[in-house]
């Protein structure tokens, strides 16, 4: 029984799409993330021959299958020799290319590579720098991507360059999602529901209008609402700051709870105590905002 043209089409397709699939995962990771030329043009290949697999007829389809099985295995192959060998890894996947040096456009690596100064330029502006001379070094790596560094004195102030010590970022936790409280994450940022309607109050936000809630790594709340027309009040500096000391001196009596140390308990309470000082003299003033 012959078997109808369509069909014998969707039958090589999907049997092509596993085929393609496994390949590609023999492969690696790496032709998804970081293609070199040798990659790309097995990749254009591999994809050409399965086009003409899936709808030629009257070809022979398992030659098909040896030569997607050859076009795998050579850049398979060659990324093995790359592994052993610096020569061969250079030329098959390429060398990075110093572009700008001290302040300086190459003008011989930058015709070597092919780039012309306006595309140069518009890479600089991607990575924010909009001047040769601000920048100290430009490399132009195998995959085109160009990474520079700034001169010193260019190069935006830092806490440790001004010899500050910061405290550690913590990961913004979502506490609601379309109208759902996160129990999970407001314990993970050390905070209650009550805390939560507290806030919302504050807002002037009904939990069901709120997309999406947020808290910083400072317990400050942020809510993006369903009705974009609904302006929600900025927050406040000084009430963010008086909210960040009580939570500060909430934690430091949650410490003092947590840990088996008599020291280190004793510590705790004491400048639990002291914060609840500082927080006594200086509400009147942050409650107003």
């Amino acid at each position: 029984m012959d078997v109808p043209s369509w069909l014998e089409i969707i039958i090589r397709s999907t049997i092509l799409v596993f085929v393609l699939f496994l390949l590609t995962k023999f492969l690696g990771k790496k032709q998804l993330s970081h293609l070199s030329f040798f990659e790309y043009v097995a990749g254009i290949t591999i994809g050409s021959i399965a086009a003409e697999i899936s709808t030629g007829l009257d070809g022979n389809f398992m030659n098909g299958i040896y030569s997607l099985l050859v076009w795998t295995a050579i850049p398979f192959i060659a990324g093995l020799i790359a592994l052993k060998s610096k020569k061969a890894r250079n030329f098959i996947e390429g060398t990075s290319t110093v572009v700008i040096k001290d302040g300086k456009i190459q003008e011989e690596n930058l015709t070597k590579e092919q780039y012309s100064v306006d595309e140069l330029m518009q890479l600089l502006r991607k990575k924010n720098a909009f001047q040769v001379a601000d920048v100290e070094f430009a490399v132009l790596e195998a995959n085109g991507d160009l990474n520079v560094l700034l001169k010193k004195e260019k190069q935006p102030i830092t806490p440790s360059d001004l010899q500050l010590d910061t405290a550690p970022e913590k990961v913004p936790q979502t506490v609601i999602l379309e109208g759902e409280i996160m129990d999970a994450a407001l314990a993970a940022s050390g905070l209650t529901r009550a805390w939560l309607e507290l806030e919302l109050a504050k807002l002037n936000v009904a939990i069901d209008n709120v997309y999406v809630g947020q808290v910083d790594s400072f317990g400050q709340l942020t809510v993006d609402i369903y009705d974009d027309k609904v302006k929600i009040p900025e927050p406040k500096p000084k009430q963010s700051l008086l909210s960040a000391l009580k939570k500060c001196q909430a934690d430091l009596e949650s410490y003092s709870l947590q840990t088996d140390s008599e020291e280190a308990k004793q510590m705790y309470k004491r400048n639990a105590k002291r914060m609840e000082q500082i927080i006594l003299k200086t509400e009147h003033l942050l409650i107003k905002g």
